[in-house]
């Protein structure tokens, strides 16, 4: 990080907001989360279904263009149409840069989209990742003043290994012994929602007023724009290379729903304290409103499935 700097000095200059005992349990937890996340993940996947979509891969190879495509570059537009500050940028673009989250299927089941489709396409971008991710974030750094040396690339790559090694985990658990994959689903999530209140309460107490930060104008509306626009191009994407309606639904969501909990990790364990600061609270800002959205479009279909014309076709 000592290359890590913008031409207008440091690329963050933040006081560390956390005691090293606190940093050190943030970082844990973290860690603890995207691997649960991951297991579970792995136990939804099936090997026949993913090697049926390889075979015929087009609904796959659509939906892993629109995602590393897609979501990119709208984060590259917003941070340089924003001005945003430099770790501010870094911060979305990693945001942007990140495979599929697993919330896209629970998006698409509740838009009865194509779940096989989901699961592969989840499947597909995680691994894919381990080598889109750096090269697009090279790629799209240096677009910025500053950060053609600033991306952590060795803790990027670290957490991509961290990522598909629990979901080769899961994978294995499902395939061999899937009688258990429900109960770790369960049990996974049980943990996860306790160890996020944690981090929350950590975080509380040790930002303070520093929260702020987090909270300008600039990052709400990247947090509202970029799911936003992740759906919407998602889903004409897919409607320009004629897929079904479910298909598309599915698209839609895979392209603007992020891995939340690879990109918090990323941005925890990658980057030093003081000069992230708070901004690795930016992907908890995102969910929020990448659930929101997704509830909203899952709400405009379920009416318009509700009272549309019977003789309309599916």
């Amino acid at each position: 990080w000592e290359n890590g700097t913008s031409g207008n000095g440091t690329i963050g200059d933040f006081q560390s907001p956390f005691s090293p005992v606190i940093d050190k349990a943030i970082n844990g937890i973290t860690i603890i989360i995207l691997f649960i996340t991951m297991v579970s993940l792995g136990c939804t996947m099936e090997i026949e279904k993913i090697k049926r979509h390889i075979i015929r891969p087009s609904g796959v190879g659509i939906a892993v263009v629109a995602q590393f495509g897609i979501m990119p570059l709208t984060a590259f537009c917003l941070a340089k149409l924003l001005h945003l500050r430099a770790i501010e940028a870094i911060t979305v673009l990693i945001c942007g840069c990140c495979p599929g989250g697993n919330l896209s299927n629970i998006f698409a089941l509740a838009l009865k989209g194509d779940m096989n489709l989901s699961i592969v396409m989840t499947t597909c971008s995680t691994v894919l990742a381990l080598g889109a991710m750096p090269l697009l974030l090279y790629l799209y750094s240096q677009g910025f003043s500053g950060l053609e040396h600033a991306v952590p690339f060795t803790g990027i790559f670290i957490a991509l290994i961290m990522t598909l090694v629990p979901c080769a985990v899961g994978i294995a658990i499902n395939h061999w012994a899937p009688r258990y994959s429900q109960i770790i689903t369960k049990v996974g999530l049980s943990i996860l929602l306790i160890a996020t209140v944690a981090v929350g309460v950590m975080c509380g107490i040790s930002l303070g007023a520093t929260v702020w930060i987090v909270l300008s104008p600039q990052i709400m509306a990247v947090a509202v724009l970029m799911p936003f626009i992740g759906y919407l191009l998602g889903y004409t994407m897919s409607v320009i290379f004629k897929q079904n309606g479910p298909c598309r639904r599915t698209i839609a969501m895979e392209t603007g729903c992020q891995n939340i909990q690879l990109c918090s990790a990323i941005l925890k364990v990658a980057f030093p304290p003081e000069v992230i600061g708070p901004l690795f609270l930016f992907p908890l800002i995102y969910i929020v409103f990448q659930g929101a959205e997704a509830l909203f479009l899952i709400f405009v279909f379920r009416m318009y499935e509700r009272f549309k014309p019977s003789t309309e076709g599916k």
